[in-house]
């Protein structure tokens, strides 16, 4: 059972850092298709450029050992974005299809959480 479920958070993880990473690239390169979606959804061109960092530095901290408060707030940030997103696109009633990345990246999000090893949890004994 520790096995597969070490399986299932690198898998998840990998997957999830590589999405966020991606994303994160093309939000700080702002190129002129994500400039118009932000628009679309109501959001200045400036918000690419916070969750473009964001997402790099999430990363940086859900997949380095230690730290594991940081690891915390990167997933609920991870958490907050994608549900944002998903709210966001429902919101302008973008096209099913647009729900798709994520959504897929908000369940990374979750199924990495949740299957993290012991030693990427916080301790509450101490």
């Amino acid at each position: 059972m520790e096995k597969r479920n070490k399986i299932i958070y690198w898998i998840a993880t990998l997957w999830l850092s590589l999405g966020m990473t991606a994303t994160g690239i093309v939000q700080l390169m702002q190129l002129e298709e994500e400039t118009k979606s932000m628009e679309r959804l109501g959001y200045p061109a400036y918000v690419l450029t916070l969750l473009g960092v964001w997402k790099i530095l999430g990363v940086i901290a859900v997949l380095i050992p230690k730290f594991t408060l940081v690891k915390e707030w990167a997933y609920a940030g991870f958490f907050f974005a994608m549900s944002g997103a998903i709210v966001s696109h429902l919101a302008v009633q973008d096209p099913a299809g647009e729900l798709f990345g994520p959504a897929l990246l908000l369940v990374l999000t979750v199924v990495s959480w949740y299957f993290r090893p012991v030693n990427r949890k916080i301790s509450l004994n101490s």
